[in-house]
């Protein structure tokens, strides 16, 4: 089976850059990042010390319902290509593990596809995961905070 990583849409992070409210109403904050590595989730790349960056709140469904979690992340503030679509692992996936869990049609979770996975394991693990049909995209999230990275989808 053929997964692919997928970046938050580009439309969706220029409404965000210029000001349109994040998933909690408010504009994001902007910033100059005081180290290397914050994770960008539009080119799926890191940002790096002395960028200008934005943290928002993201909520990564199509509408509230009571598994659309929402929670923070940050992009790059000016233009970075979109990253992702394909089956290599991003490389803003720096840490040693990460949460995967996959998402029906309905876009709630489907009970029992939650697990921590090795980083370099991820698509492996997308793969096993997406022998079930009831699937249609998976979740990269941090193993430590639950924070939104990234989602895989069949290829």
């Amino acid at each position: 089976m053929q997964i692919r990583f997928v970046a938050l849409d580009t439309a969706i992070v220029q409404q965000l850059r210029s000001g349109s409210p994040d998933a909690n109403g408010q504009t994001a904050e902007r910033g100059i990042a005081p180290i290397d590595g914050y994770p960008c989730r539009h080119c799926l790349g890191l940002i790096t010390k002395g960028e200008s960056y934005l943290t928002l709140a993201h909520r990564p469904f199509p509408a509230p319902q009571p598994y659309a979690e929402v929670g923070p992340i940050w992009l790059h503030a000016d233009t970075c290509l979109r990253g992702g679509g394909d089956a290599k692992v991003p490389t803003f996936l720096d840490s040693p593990r990460y949460m995967v869990r996959g998402y029906g049609a309905d876009d709630r979770i489907v009970y029992g596809t939650g697990s921590i996975v090795a980083t370099p394991e991820i698509p492996a693990a997308a793969e096993r995961l997406f022998e079930n049909a009831k699937l249609r995209y998976i979740h990269v999230r941090s193993a430590s905070n639950n924070c939104y990275h990234c989602r895989i989808e069949r290829a």
